[in-house]
């Protein structure tokens, strides 16, 4: 059984979403669950420092995700990114799209060093 945990917290000029565990297929629900926020204008912001695994299922999500708030003229920031899901990220060649603070989305991954 996969477990998830997501907390979310409200800000002024953006949303905070904290994630931990794994997001694959069995628990997309409930991430997409939380991610149902009015954001108009406002960026939201994916913590994801405790996922330790992603499938495409997640990313689906993210990609999803970004359409939308981009279309109600939001924005996506994904951070903390672990190894394995960037992973995902960087195979799809989807990172640049989603990880929007290099900085704060470093990771360690082995021959993909992020795009500025």
């Amino acid at each position: 059984m996969n477990n998830l945990t997501v907390a979310t917290q409200h800000h002024a000029d953006s949303t905070v979403i904290t994630v931990a565990g794994e997001i694959d297929l069995a628990t997309c629900p409930l991430l997409g669950e939380a991610t149902i926020v009015p954001l108009t204008g406002k960026t939201l912001h994916l913590d994801m420092s405790e996922v330790s695994f992603m499938d495409s299922a997640g990313l689906n999500l993210m990609l999803k995700l970004r359409r939308r708030l981009l279309a109600e003229g939001s924005r996506l920031s994904v951070t903390g990114l672990q190894d394995q899901p960037a992973s995902v990220l960087h195979l799809t060649q989807t990172y640049p799209l989603l990880v929007t603070d290099v900085a704060a989305a470093a990771c360690t991954c082995t021959g993909s060093a992020p795009t500025a």
